[in-house]
């Protein structure tokens, strides 16, 4: 599937991996194997920005995935995000998508980007005591809005 699908189809919080259909290069070619992990990973899906306007230059829309994160004892240093425009030449498919139940916490505002991804509603309430986001936004994942999701696009799923 498209970048654009995933733009328009798959809700935040759902797992996307990505390939450029190139065979993985050997462990000993380390430069070329990093090059081509680059190219095909995945990650959650944590933010869809609409197309922008900057001057005389229209930013294409875009998607972003959180890829991983680096720290230690619970101190996380080093946050790993990346963007894909909708016109991206990789190919996406949805591995996950996030639970009936589950609770998204956004932050306020325009493009919102996810910032946890809570199992239930009482786990949400005890991260956001915890770690104090005073303008989050909490949507919680229903069954009428994964059934909106296969009906829209079930070549989504």
């Amino acid at each position: 599937m498209s970048a654009q699908l995933i733009y328009d189809l798959v809700p935040l919080g759902s797992i996307v991996t990505y390939r450029d259909g190139t065979p993985r290069s050997p462990e000993r070619h380390r430069k070329k194997l990093a090059a081509w992990e680059n190219r095909n990973s995945g990650g959650r899906l944590i933010r869809k920005q609409a197309e922008t306007r900057v001057g005389n230059t229209t930013l294409p829309a875009s998607i972003t995935l959180h890829k991983c994160d680096y720290g230690s004892q619970g101190t996380i240093v080093l946050r790993v995000h990346q963007s894909f425009s909708v016109n991206s030449d990789l190919n996406f498919a949805v591995k996950e998508r996030p639970a009936i139940g589950s609770v998204l916490m956004l932050d306020d505002g325009e493009d919102a980007e996810l910032v946890y991804l809570a199992s239930h509603r009482a786990d949400a309430e005890e991260w956001l005591t915890r770690h104090g986001y005073p303008r989050a936004v909490l949507q919680e994942v229903t069954a009428d809005a994964v059934a909106a999701d296969t009906v829209e696009g079930s070549a989504a799923a």
